[in-house]
């Protein structure tokens, strides 16, 4: 408690001068100063001129995606079932290690990403690609559940612990440690490092400001809020995760254990209840998506833009081939590293395929993307408002449940980020600097209440997105360690050994 008044005192002294640069759009210039630069490094497009533009990060990640599922013989469909017992508690083995449960470590790592991506980040693809974009976010869901399955795999093998109990790992130690196995230890060191880095910004941006950004723009939708006033949600949003975030990972994996699996249940009844009431514009609303999915009418850039915006808001959703759900689940208690790779594979089915599918569904069947009283929304790419209004059509009361709803959301997603974000933090600086990267996060809370929901998306975009790069490198090095030790697993499992294992635990 001492470390929250410190910090709401910090607050109450930089809202003032935080307001007057606002007012000057100092904070906006900033994020359109670093949105440039980055995304003609990181950005470029690597199509010839006239077939629209494929960022070559976009592209780095579907072909990652698709040759993993291939190399791993499509293992998101063949181990759903397996997964599933595992998530259950079926094969918990009391001497494993760590630091959280295999079911905390995917609702603290679903909690990142089931969320305003969800929410928010389907109606921008719908605004920037159409309805079609829904068709390309599910088929990339289902090729960054391998990818995910991967990286967490690779994730528990390479974790650390340390002498304070608490467990280092991601793709900074898979990279770091990996890269050496092959003597490549140098540049395996700075490839973490860049991750690292990458990571801590990202946690700053599509973990925190985005969050923020389109949580207060639902919020003020409904309460109507002045603009002067949009500081005090986020100095309430602030102190309301620095409680939880001080206590690290156990009091983050316990809040998202009781959120997560309340938030889905209460917003899928909604989206089912709407579609269930709408069921005879259902077959012209898939007609429209499908259509716009696979659609020449803009010709060949038009349809590349379309998969492009479709991948670009999987990836922030669902965050597969990012690395980051590697952090999370690196602090469970498993006996076997692919185990955990198993329940990986269950976050971008239920973020990406059916969470994402429903909230689109639930869009195009109101109309509310192309309705001209919504275009102020559209064009401002405020997404959850834009979601909120599409739920309101239907249901007239719902939008304001919907607000603190997508609050909660915001919420989960910023408590487990931040804690990706510090492990980075402790990667690059060490253990005892911790405390300082989580100031930085809740002044950062604040801050994004101040900036404009178009440059934060932007910026969200290039600094998460971009850690699939060094991360990928890693995937492809050490694809032969995971499928060595996925052999090894499937031989046991097939041949009862598992089974004989759990029934010597129990006795």
């Amino acid at each position: 408690m001492k470390h929250i008044a410190i910090f709401i005192f910090f607050l109450a002294n930089m809202v003032a001068p935080a307001s007057a640069l606002a007012a000057e759009n100092g904070m906006d210039d900033l994020f359109g100063h670093v949105n440039e630069q980055l995304g003609s490094v990181l950005f470029y497009n690597v199509l010839p001129e006239g077939y629209g533009e494929m960022p070559f990060i976009v592209g780095w990640l579907i072909v990652g995606a698709v040759y993993l599922t291939i190399r791993f013989g499509f293992i998101n469909l063949r181990m759903m079932g397996h997964a599933f017992q595992i998530i259950r508690g079926k094969y918990h083995a009391p001497d494993a290690k760590g630091e959280v449960t295999p079911f905390q470590a995917l609702t603290t790592a679903l909690s990142a990403t089931v969320g305003l991506g969800n929410i928010a980040g389907v109606a921008i693809a719908i605004i920037l690609g159409g309805p079609g974009a829904i068709i390309w976010m599910i088929v990339a869901g289902f090729f960054g559940m391998t990818a995910k399955f991967t990286e967490v795999t690779l994730g528990q093998m390479y974790r650390e612990f340390r002498s304070d109990g608490r467990i280092m790992g991601g793709a900074m130690e898979y990279l770091s440690k990996g890269f050496a196995e092959k003597g490549m230890a140098p540049i395996g060191k700075i490839l973490a490092m860049l991750f690292a880095i990458l990571c801590i910004g990202a946690s700053l941006g599509g973990g925190n400001a985005f969050q923020v950004s389109q949580a207060m723009g639902a919020v003020q939708q409904e309460l109507g809020f002045a603009d002067d006033m949009r500081w005090v949600f986020g100095v309430c949003m602030a102190i309301a995760v620095g409680v939880v975030i001080i206590g690290g990972i156990r009091r983050i994996a316990h809040a998202a254990e009781a959120i997560v699996p309340t938030m889905v249940i209460l917003y899928l009844s909604a989206c089912i209840w709407i579609i269930i009431s709408n069921i005879a514009v259902l077959p012209e609303a898939f007609s429209v998506i499908w259509h716009g999915a696979f659609s020449l009418e803009a010709g060949i850039g038009g349809l590349i833009g379309v998969i492009v915006q479709g991948f670009k808001r999987a990836a922030f959703s669902s965050e597969a081939g990012i690395g980051s759900a590697a952090i999370a689940h690196s602090a469970a208690s498993v006996k076997y590293p692919v185990r955990q790779g198993f329940v990986a594979l269950y976050e971008p089915f239920i973020d990406t395929i059916v969470i994402c599918t429903m909230t689109a569904l639930v869009i195009v069947i109101t109309g509310v993307y192309n309705a001209p009283e919504h275009a102020l929304l559209v064009e401002a790419k405020q997404g959850a408002a834009l979601t909120a209004a599409a739920f309101g059509s239907v249901i007239s009361w719902f939008p304001m449940i919907l607000s603190v709803s997508v609050v909660l959301f915001a919420y989960s997603t910023m408590i487990s980020w931040s804690y990706y974000g510090e492990r980075c933090w402790t990667y690059v600086f060490g253990e005892k600097f911790s405390m300082v990267y989580r100031v930085i996060f809740l002044v950062f809370i604040v801050l994004a209440s101040f900036v404009s929901a178009g440059n934060i998306l932007d910026f969200s975009d290039l600094l998460l997105l971009s850690m699939a790069f060094p991360n990928l490198i890693a995937l492809y090095l050490l694809q032969g360690k995971v499928s060595d030790a996925l052999k090894e697993y499937l031989d046991k499992l097939r041949s009862g050994e598992l089974d004989q294992e759990l029934e010597g635990e129990l006795r």
